[in-house]
């Protein structure tokens, strides 16, 4: 890389910047879903990615205010150092819809641990969130896409067959992703919800099937295994498009499950996206079972079952 293409990358890239917004509408999508809309003047500058961006929630602690979050170029740092009865509570969210005419932004949460007291932060705010009340969102200062955004959806334009899969906590970049797909696309996406109730109706070309499975109770991932599964035994009858791998084993409970490919090509594409054990099978589905070639899965553990 040239100097000259150096300085205009640094540039480029955007900075993370705290949005302070208000609660501006609760609606209750699905016994395990809520849209939170977002208000504020200072989102005419919000850097909207498109696709699965993902930004940060800023919590404040009960009783306490945006205050506390520390800002400049060192925010992170100071944030780690702060008490923890002060430090706000940080989670990561998928932005659903951005309308910069009117300076808000939407944000689905999952209502997870309610019933049985083990909440985290996000979906305890989320469950009792009241017009008027302020928090924050951590997010680029200028409009962009790709990885700095905090986007992660990039299909080869060779890709005529897309595979999506993903549980609840997928939900929001799924169908962030599925409507913004070419009136062309060809694929299926498969997504496992707590309740048949959670199902949505999402805008998606006609070419793309939208399969929701509702758990019931079974065990996490067990149906969403089974319906890619069978998506790829349609997408893949030659059992097949690579050679297979060995793969490298991830302990998701200490370990990072996230890889996204750099560069891919081919005609087919994964997108796995959900509880990182799941993900991690669902993974070895596609690439060891069924030669997907490992450069063309996009995989992302959003979260371990059993930790907030």
């Amino acid at each position: 890389m040239t100097m000259a293409r150096s300085r205009r990358t640094a540039a480029e890239r955007p900075a993370y910047r705290l949005f302070p917004v208000e609660v501006a509408h609760v609606r209750r999508l699905g016994p395990s879903f809520v849209r939170i809309t977002f208000s504020g003047a200072c989102l005419s500058e919000f850097g909207f990615g498109g696709h699965d961006q993902r930004i940060k929630v800023v919590l404040p602690k009960p009783g306490r205010s945006l205050a506390d979050f520390p800002d400049g170029e060192d925010w992170y740092a100071r944030w780690l150092d702060l008490p923890e009865d002060v430090r706000p509570d940080l989670r990561t969210y998928t932005v659903r819809h951005y309308r910069p005419e009117t300076c808000e932004v939407d944000v689905d949460f999952v209502l997870h641990g309610l019933d049985d007291g083990h909440a985290g932060p996000a979906s305890t705010f989320a469950a009792g969130a009241r017009p008027g009340e302020v928090i924050g969102l951590l997010a680029p200062d200028r409009p962009g896409s790709g990885r700095m955004w905090g986007c992660e959806w990039a299909p080869p334009a060779s890709a005529d067959r897309l595979v999506l899969a993903g549980d609840e906590t997928a939900v929001p970049a799924l169908a962030a992703i599925v409507e913004s797909l070419p009136a062309d696309a060809r694929g299926v996406v498969c997504v496992e919800v707590p309740e048949e109730g959670d199902r949505q109706r999402w805008s998606v070309p006609a070419g793309v099937e939208v399969r929701w499975y509702g758990r019931a109770g079974a065990p996490h991932g067990k149906l969403l295994c089974e319906a890619v599964t069978e998506a790829l035994r349609e997408l893949c009858p030659a059992g097949g498009t690579g050679v297979r791998v060995e793969l490298e084993d991830v302990d998701v409970d200490t370990g990072l499950l996230w890889e996204v490919p750099e560069s891919s090509s081919g005609s087919i594409y994964g997108f796995l996206a959900g509880e990182a054990a799941v993900i991690k099978r669902l993974r070895r589905l596609l690439v060891d079972e069924h030669g997907v070639p490992k450069q063309a899965v996009a995989f992302m553990g959003y979260w371990r079952e059993g930790r907030s």
